[in-house]
Order: structure tokens, then sequence, then C-alpha cells
């Protein structure tokens, strides 16, 4: 403890660039062409799958294409955050750039599934880099009072990226003249140009500080977040729930937390600081951001399969059938950011996002076969103005209710917890799904006396859904409407618990004053 005290103290927080509004646009530039690309990158691959495991092979292997980033990403969050506090931000974030840049060509210039998975694994290793940092970067360049502004035009990209992700990658393997392979050499260019503007534009003060790097909290941390990421991602699919695979995962899982603490407990300075577990606001934030995890990774990865299978739309039109949500996270980040910025008051903006969160999540258990384009329209807009509201001020309340020594840990670690959720809701909603959808077809069939059709067991894709016959069609179109109706309803206890933790947030007032828009002073130099 006294060890954990002295580097405190130790560690003093960087003097704050005053950079122009122009400056920080550019730099805000710079890091919302770095997260998009990213964010794309980790969505874009979901329809393009079966063409690439049919060119590569390895059916198999086929969910480690799509988990294999989520859990480096996921994993390896929190140590980011620690890194960019001994090395600096901005190496750091060039270097989580550069290596996306490298493992998005090595991906796609895979020859075998092998390849392609390992690729996959590095580059979310840069996604989970990108998406801490730029938070990070975005809290030393502006004081919290002005940075409401700035986060929303962030949160609106994240959104953006990750529904828009799967209507590219539809797109891309639609061509004729590009294929699966440009799903990944797509998002190459962008993060090139934002590795030079943030060259060019960010100049951030250096720190003396310690520069050990804390070992054994390190492997715990990161190895504990991974084997749960294991767990949650393959347990079901690749193993049963009950296997000894799953026992085993969870074994580790709490062992390797247990060593963390001890290890972040005895550490000089740990990559996560116990104190931070002792603030109140930091606890609500990460819970909260849990809650908005689940939530909107059960829209992201649920939705389009109620698009495409149960209305039965192509992928490019069940990406703009997403537009709402799109428009609406938009909208209600950047109004958000905005009235923040210009009041200084937050808390009210995630209460009201959560309760839309658990209202849409209600909303869309309704939606049925029949459902007009209208209604899930506006189901959509719901979702997405709940999560507008929410997301970039919970990041914005715990950088702020902690010192700017801890920003970097505090970041990460709410983003750590936001991409948990989400592995946790993909994990047991797709549970959810599968056995319902099991019951409701065995109900459907046993009620109209129906026999399937031969091969019909095999069926998966939305196209070989919607060449079904009658009245065998209809039954499997209507249970996978009933199975995602459980899949939403259980969504809303979950949105509920996000809004009971928010209501107990305390409003603190936000550090900084407003920029005002005559500052033309460049940033301070680099000593």
């Amino acid at each position: 403890m006294t060890q954990a005290r002295t580097a405190e103290q130790r560690t003093t927080a960087p003097p704050r660039p005053q950079y122009s509004r122009r400056q920080i646009l550019e730099i805000l530039c710079g890091l919302m062409m770095a997260m998009l690309t990213s964010m794309v990158s980790t969505s874009v691959v979901g329809t393009a799958l079966p063409t690439i495991v049919g060119d590569l092979g390895g059916q198999e292997q086929l969910a480690w294409v799509a988990s294999a980033p989520l859990l480096t990403m996921t994993a390896s969050t929190p140590l980011w955050g620690k890194l960019s506090d001994i090395f600096g931000r901005k190496l750091m974030f060039q270097t989580a750039l550069l290596l996306f840049v490298v493992a998005s060509v090595a991906a796609g210039l895979s020859h075998g599934i092998g390849e392609l998975i390992a690729a996959r694994a590095f580059q979310g290793l840069g996604v989970g880099g990108i998406s801490a940092l730029v938070q990070v970067i975005l809290g030393d360049v502006v004081e919290p009072r002005e940075r409401g502004r700035y986060a929303g035009f962030v949160g609106a990209v994240f959104g953006v990226a990750t529904v828009t992700g799967p209507l590219l990658g539809g797109f891309i393997v639609d061509a004729d003249r590009l294929g699966w392979r440009w799903c990944f050499f797509v998002c190459v260019p962008l993060a090139v140009v934002a590795f030079i503007v943030t060259q060019k534009v960010l100049t951030l003060p250096k720190v003396r500080r310690d520069t050990r790097v804390d070992v054994f909290g390190a492997f715990t941390v990161t190895g504990g977040a991974a084997t749960l990421m294991l767990l949650l991602s393959l347990g079901g699919q690749e193993f049963a729930w009950t296997s000894a695979w799953s026992r085993l995962l969870l074994a580790g899982t709490v062992v390797l937390v247990a060593l963390a603490v001890v290890a972040e407990r005895r550490a000089s300075d740990p990559i996560l600081p116990p104190r931070l577990f002792r603030n109140r606001t930091f606890l609500i934030t990460s819970f909260t951001s849990l809650c908005v995890g689940v939530a909107m990774f059960a829209g992201m990865i649920y939705l389009p399969q109620y698009l495409q299978v149960v209305k039965g739309m192509s992928p490019t039109a069940s990406g703009l059938m997403t537009l709402p949500l799109v428009v609406g996270m938009l909208i209600a980040s950047t109004g958000s950011g905005q009235f923040v910025t210009r009041t200084g008051r937050y808390k009210w903006f995630p209460v009201a996002g959560m309760a839309l969160v658990a209202v849409a999540m209600g909303l869309l258990a309704r939606l049925h076969v029949g459902s007009p384009a209208l209604v899930i329209g506006l189901d959509f807009a719901v979702l997405g103005v709940g999560l507008g509201l929410t997301m970039q001020i919970l990041i914005l309340a715990a950088q702020n209710a902690v010192p700017p020594a801890d920003m970097a840990a505090t970041t990460s670690g709410v983003s750590f917890f936001r991409n948990l959720g989400g592995a946790m809701g993909v994990a047991a909603f797709g549970a959810i799904l599968t056995t319902r959808l099991s019951g409701e077809l065995s109900d459907g069939l046993r009620a109209a006396r129906a026999t399937p059709p031969p091969g019909a067991a095999d069926l998966g894709s939305p196209d070989q859904i919607q060449a079904l016959p009658e009245p065998f069609k209809h039954i499997v179109l209507t249970s996978f409407a009933n199975a995602l109706e459980t899949v939403f309803l259980v969504g809303v206890p979950i949105a509920l618990l996000g809004l009971a933790a928010v209501l107990a947030l305390k409003e603190l007032p936000l550090r900084g004053a407003r920029i005002p828009k005559a500052r033309t002073a460049g940033p301070v130099s680099s000593p």
C-alpha cells in the first residue's frame, strides 16, 4: 500500500497543452479516422465469413475468425492505457495504428484459415489500442467541460462504424472486381492517413515517470480477461458449457483474477490501480458501460439477423435499414455533447439514455414476421438515441472524477468493461437464441403436423431459408422471430440494471473552462 502511495506521488500529470479549436478539430479528425477504420474492421468481416470459409476452408474454425479480434481487443485494453502512461500517448497510438495496418494487410493476403485467425488476433490488438487511446488523447487535449462537444463526435463514429461495417462487407463481397480480401485492405488507407495526421498535429509534453512495467499485473490482468473471453466467445459453440474445457477456462479465469487483485495491490505502478475501485463514479460508470455493451452488441449482432432471416433482406438492404439507428446515435451523441459543453451538466443524459435502451429492447421484442418497415425503423432509432446519450457521457464522467494522472487507466478500464459486456451479451444471447429456436421449431412442426423437407437440418444462410417450401418456411421464420423476441426481452432487465446504477451517479462539476473561439496559441512543445 505504501509503495502504491509513493508511486502516486511520484507520477505527476503533465501540463495540458493549449490548443486552438482548429487544432483540436484537426486532431479529432485523425482520431476519428483511426477509430472509424478500426471499428469497421471488426464488423465488416461478418457478411464475408461464408465466402472466406468457402475459399480458405476450415469451416470448423469459423468461430475463431470472428472471435479472435474481440478476444485480443478486450484483453489488451487495460494494458494499452498503462503503456501510454510509460512510453507516451502519441507513440503508443501510432504503434497501435501500425500494428493494425500490418495485421490488416496480412489478413487480406492470408492463404489459409490459420494465417487469417492469427492476423485477426493481431488486428484486435491494434483495435484495442486505438479504441482506448482515442479517448485518452482526447482527455489530454481538452478539458472535461469542453470535452463533451468532441466526445459526441467520437461516439457517433463508433456507432456508425459498428453498424455500417456489415453493409460495407456485403457490398465488397457482391462487387465483381473486389472480393473478400478487400474487407481487410479497405481499412488500410484511412489508418495510414490517421497516422500522418497525428504525426503532424499531435504534440503532447513528455513526462518523467517510473518506467518499471508491472509484468506480473500485465500477465494476470490480460490472462484473466483472455480466459474469460475464450469462455464467453467459444462456450456453447466450440464446446458445451458443461464440458471440461468450460470448467478449465472458468477455473483459470478465477485463479488469474485473484492473482491480478494481489498483483495490483502490491505493484508500485499497477495497470489498474486499486484506488480506482474505491472511486464511486468509476464503479458506476464501469458497471453501466458493461450493461451498455450487452445491449449495444445485442443490437449490432442480432438486428441484422432479424432483417436478413425473418424479413428476407439482402446484406446491403439490411445495412440501409439500420440507418435510423446510426442517425439516432449521431444526433443524440453530438447533441448531448454540445449541451454538456454549454451547461456543464451531464448526469441526466445517461439516465435518459439507459431508459430509452430499456424501452428499445422492449419494442424490439415485439417485432414479428409481418412488422412494417416504419415500425422497425422507429424502434431502431429509439435504440440509437439511447446509446448515443449514454456511451461517451459515461467515459466523460469517469475521466472527470479521477486525477489527470489516472485518466489513462480510468478510460481503458471503462472501455474494457464495455467490451466485456459486449462479449457477455453475444455469448449469452447466442445461447438463448439457439435454445429457443430449437424449441420453437419443434413446437411449430408438431402443431402443423409437418415434416421438414430433405436437407432442412443443414440450413443456415438467409437465402436457403427464403428458398424453403411452405409451410415449413413460415414455421422457420416465425420460430426465428419468437426466439429473437426472447433475446431482446432479456436485454430489458439488463438495461434497467444499468439505469438503476446510473441513477446513483453523483454529478461532479466538470473541470476546466470553455475554449474561446479567438484562441490561436499553438500547443506546448515537448521538452
